[in-house]
């Protein structure tokens, strides 16, 4: 049986993919058999990938033994690329993730997006299509068997962000500086490709190496990935080897997809796609993809540590990720939008699941991945529910009082925030946010104060605290109080098509963590999600100290957020209590810094943006005004000077010398006829008469006919030639 469903995975990404096409070519009319369609493939989807998710946890050793199938797809000279699926511990966590939480997606978008209201989107049939191909492209990473086919399905997403962050295209503000739905989809995708390249050109790197981009003859192939540390790199990487070089440049396609510095800035503005676009992107696919990446190849970076106890690259992997998780927590907390905060905080947790990586903690991460996607997922849909409500309102600063007129959207947001917080023992982001931080602490206490694992410890246990503090002022802004707004006063509960969605996913946030709580609490040999994903990496040991500081950084959090926001809640046109406190102490300007996000796209506007928009007047003046447009008329110029100067030389000594030549010729002819006609014809003409004149005259008045004097004549010829014979 479980080869049989084994033999299924593949129909996972072709469910989604054939809605896909049938909707944009058939059913673009009809939007009840469009949304039946893109929902009844992800049902498909998540019912064979948990069939393989479930075959895979029963079947032992799976993870020295991997399940793989391929078939060749295209020659590449002596070899071939292969297409096929992989089927691993990894493959298995994480699609059990995808399908399930796409399709919670999906079913509330059917609410989000006005189905069967006045607010129905005039695109609503093709907005499923899109996301149904989004799910095709995560789904075809996720069971990817090489490298080259989990390059095709992560541009397959690059593609669908940016048409469906850009979704609402016709949209614009008031405000000039404010950026449009399009402009944002622009910007996520140009700003995805500068990581999409490196990610690229370590996939020639390692195919240059390999001759082959299957995960068997690579990742997983020891003596490879050995004799990879082995090798030097590429001069450009200084003393690396080629193992961690090729690690390097893969993870930039991470930096990319999972928005770490410094390509952190198109994640906040995808806000302005539709909040389910927001979910998937946030949540279950696109920036779970970069996470996802870096687990993946995380042999090819381990195995450069076994040898040599250290990578390079693992150490610019832990530092980007430890400082894309403060740097976002801080932002987080001076924001207003409710979708804002929660962009943030997403960044900032792909730092957690980053930086876990780079201090070698790839159990932590992979648990995180899992459990912060339900309940990120979990906050996005019921931040869309608030705005849905509030009748399109993403101000927190015109809601509150929301938690009696919405209560389910309320309950569920509070799992949720309380699971990104990290409340102790009853939510997932606890296990998981706890492991990460013991993990590094573990680290730090083996290395010493000056690593680091020490550093990456410090930034992720501050930024666990701000977690907490700014989930707190969300839902104390959003939903305790008096209403601040008009909007917020005429609030009301989003449909169950919104709603039942986010009580499944509110189940998932409290009690997915359970799978991964450390032995020494429940046994030795039953951390079960340690044993199945990870047991060939070392366990992380339970850190009491560190359990009860993540405890108290998140109960603390929690209750200083709500003693600032929660306690006496904020009037309508009340300063917010943290930047009217941070003037007093002459900090203004640190939180008009952190409102404005430090000034990154700013800063980017004015050195990439300009920069490369004066480079493109430079090259334009270079071409047509300086050097090459002036270099090419005054060739031109002179060219039709020189044509006209051969012109006039044609014209005045070519043409009269062809003149004279013919005239020449004519005399000489004329000349020609005179000679023949007077002297060859008369001289040919008077032979002809002489001869005639002998012929007639003197041969023939010798032919008598007298035999007689034919002697006569032949004695005497004969006497002549004697004669003459005689004398000479």
């Amino acid at each position: 049986m479980q080869e049989f469903f084994f033999s299924l995975t593949w129909l996972v990404p072709l469910f989604p993919f054939l809605a896909f096409l049938i909707i944009i070519l058939f059913t673009q009319d009809n939007n009840k058999l469009s949304h039946t369609l893109s929902i009844g493939s992800m049902v498909l989807s998540w019912l064979v990938g948990w069939s393989v998710v479930f075959s895979a946890i029963s079947t032992p050793h799976l993870g020295e033994h991997p399940i793989h199938v391929s078939v060749p797809w295209f020659p590449t000279g002596t070899t071939s690329i292969e297409i096929g699926y992989w089927i691993d511990p990894l493959m298995a966590v994480t699609l059990f993730m995808v399908p399930f939480v796409c399709l919670m997606i999906f079913i509330y978008s059917i609410g989000y997006m006005g189905y069967g209201t006045e607010e129905e989107d005039p695109n609503y049939a093709r907005f499923f299509a899109y996301i149904a191909l989004f799910a095709t492209g995560m789904l075809g990473l996720v069971i990817s068997e090489n490298l080259l086919t989990l390059f095709i399905s992560w541009e397959i997403m690059g593609l669908c962000s940016y048409l469906l962050i850009g979704f609402w295209f016709q949209k614009n503000y008031p405000d000039p500086k404010k950026i449009t739905p399009r402009q944002a989809g622009l910007k996520a995708f140009l700003v995805t490709k500068i990581g999409d390249l490196f990610l690229m050109l370590g996939i020639i790197y390692l195919y240059s190496q390999a001759g082959s981009l299957s995960y068997a003859d690579t990742l997983f192939d020891h003596e490879f990935l050995t004799n990879l540390a082995s090798t030097p790199a590429l001069p450009i990487f200084g003393g690396w080897s080629a193992a961690s070089a090729i690690g390097a440049l893969i993870f930039g396609g991470a930096v990319g997809k999972s928005a770490q510095f410094p390509l952190h800035v198109w994640l906040p503005d995808a806000m302005e796609g539709p909040t389910p676009v927001s979910a998937l992107i946030h949540a279950a696919t696109m920036v779970s993809a970069g996470v996802f990446l870096t687990a993946r190849v995380f042999p090819l970076l381990n195995v450069v540590v076994e040898l040599e106890h250290h990578n390079p690259a693992m150490g610019i992997i832990a530092f980007i990720g430890a400082f894309t998780a403060i740097l976002s927590s801080v932002i987080a907390i001076a924001q207003n939008d409710i979708k804002g905060v929660l962009a943030f905080s997403t960044i900032s947790q792909l730092g957690y699941m980053i930086a876990a990586l780079g201090i070698g903690a790839y159990v932590a991460a992979t648990f995180h991945l899992i459990t912060h996607a339900f309940f990120k997922a979990l906050l996005f849909m019921g931040s869309g529910s608030v705005i849905i409500g509030c009748h399109h309102e993403q101000d927190m600063m015109e809601m509150g009082g929301l938690k009696e007129k919405m209560p389910r959207t309320f309950w569920t947001f509070l799992a949720g925030g309380f699971a990104l917080s990290g409340f102790p023992i009853i939510t997932a982001g606890f296990w998981s946010k706890d492991e990460i931080l013991a993990h590094a602490w573990e680290e730090f206490m083996h290395q010493g104060l000056v690593s680091w694992p020490f550093f990456v410890w410090l930034l992720l246990t501050i930024a666990a605290f701000l977690t907490a503090f700014y989930m707190a002022r969300q839902i104390s802004l959003t939903f305790l109080g008096k209403p601040r707004g008009h909007h917020a006063e005429h609030a009301h509960e989003t449909p169950n098509t919104m709603t039942f969605p986010l009580i499944l996913l509110a189940f998932f946030a409290l009690t997915l963590g359970f799978v991964g709580i450390p032995e020494e609490i429940i046994g030795h040999g039953n951390n079960w999600f340690h044993n199945f994903v990870g047991h060939e990496y070392p366990s992380t040991p339970l850190s009491l100290p560190v359990l009860l500081l993540s405890s108290a950084l998140a109960i603390g959090g929690l209750g200083i957020g709500w003693l600032v926001y929660g306690r006496k809640p904020m009037l309508q046109g009340e300063m917010d209590p943290l930047e009217r406190g941070m003037k007093k102490v002459r900090l203004g300007w640190f939180y008009e810094a952190m409102r404005n996000k430090f000034y990154f796209d700013e800063i980017y506007n004015a050195t990439f943006v300009q920069g490369s928009i004066k480079l493109a007047e430079i090259f334009y003046d270079f071409d047509y005004h300086w050097v090459v447009d002036p270099l090419v008329n005054l060739i031109a110029r002179i060219s039709r000077w020189i044509s006209r100067l051969l012109n006039e030389f044609d014209e005045k000594v070519v043409d009269g010398l062809v003149d004279l030549t013919g005239l020449s010729g004519i005399k000489l002819s004329d000349l020609s006829g005179i000679t023949d006609n007077r002297v060859v014809d008369g001289l040919v003409n008077g032979i002809a008469e002489a001869t005639g004149w002998i012929g007639e005259k003197v041969l023939r008045p010798i032919q008598t006919g007298k035999v007689q004097n034919y002697l006569l004549i032949l004695l005497i010829s004969m006497l002549a030639i004697i004669g003459i014979y005689l004398v000479y």
